[in-house]
């Protein structure tokens, strides 16, 4: 991979995968691009970087940190890192402590608050909000699989992690403490249906779903004498007025 390819990344003009109509749930996985990244990694030399002598570090010399940001862009001092070849959009927020690996996508006006990792090739949307505590998930290999996909004006909660190709679709609002991974369990309370996902096919969050976390009781007499249940997600109804007011976010904190 070349720093041709990391600037094609950094510009957003190459994506790890892209919004594609006819694919069957709505995103293609550029596998060339996850291939061109993971060859960066098979470089093991190291380098010391500095920045205004007052911060120094040592990581691998192939995946340098992002060059400053455009005047768009706006990175609270405080220990953030972001790798050279993550995009980020005009108005974007990243708040400090965070991290934005290499391949991640950024759209514009997203908050990224504190204490946030938005993993390799990870692709948020335009105008969602990553509330502190988040954890996106990266993912390079298998080269062909999906990474973790948050679409446009999505909100996720405080203390949320989001991992192995999961599709959190346009809108959707997670709740503090939902964990959602590629093969788990969705509970849709309206709909009365529960949704799964595959290694092949990660789960899909609907577009508009209001997700909170529940347990579900498990089975077998021992369970059943010590009460235990296992953590699982419930969509409990779609995204109305109420819930964007409670998940606005005061524009002077962009």
């Amino acid at each position: 991979m070349t720093d041709a390819l990391l600037e094609d990344l950094r510009s957003g003009r190459l994506r790890a995968a892209v919004p594609d109509p006819s694919a069957g749930d709505g995103w293609r996985v550029d596998s060339t691009v996850k291939e061109a990244i993971l060859e960066r990694f098979r470089d093991r030399r190291q380098r010391k970087w500095s920045a205004e002598e007052a911060f120094t570090f040592v990581d691998r010399e192939a995946l340098p940190p992002r060059p400053g940001p455009s005047a768009d862009v706006r990175i609270v001092p405080g220990g953030t890192m972001v790798r050279d070849g993550a995009y980020l959009g005009d108005g974007v927020v990243v708040m400090p402590p965070s991290y934005v690996n290499i391949g991640a996508w950024i759209g514009p006006g997203t908050m990224v608050d504190s204490h946030v990792l938005v993993g390799s090739c990870a692709q948020v949307g335009a105008g969602v909000h990553l509330s502190a505590g988040v954890l996106i998930g990266g993912v390079l290999e298998p080269p062909g699989a999906r990474p973790v996909v948050v679409e446009d004006e999505a909100f996720i909660g405080a203390g949320c992690i989001l991992l192995e190709g999961v599709l959190v679709g346009r809108g959707a609002v997670i709740a503090a403490g939902v964990t959602l991974t590629a093969t788990g369990r969705l509970y849709h309370l309206v709909e009365e249906r529960m949704l799964t996902g595959s290694v092949e096919q990660p789960l899909v969050v609907p577009a508009g779903s209001v997700v909170v976390p529940g347990t579900r009781p498990l089975g077998g007499a021992f369970a059943a004498e010590h009460g235990l249940a296992a953590a699982t997600a419930i969509i409990v109804k779609r995204r109305d007025a109420g819930t964007l007011a409670r998940t606005a976010l005061e524009e002077a904190l962009r």
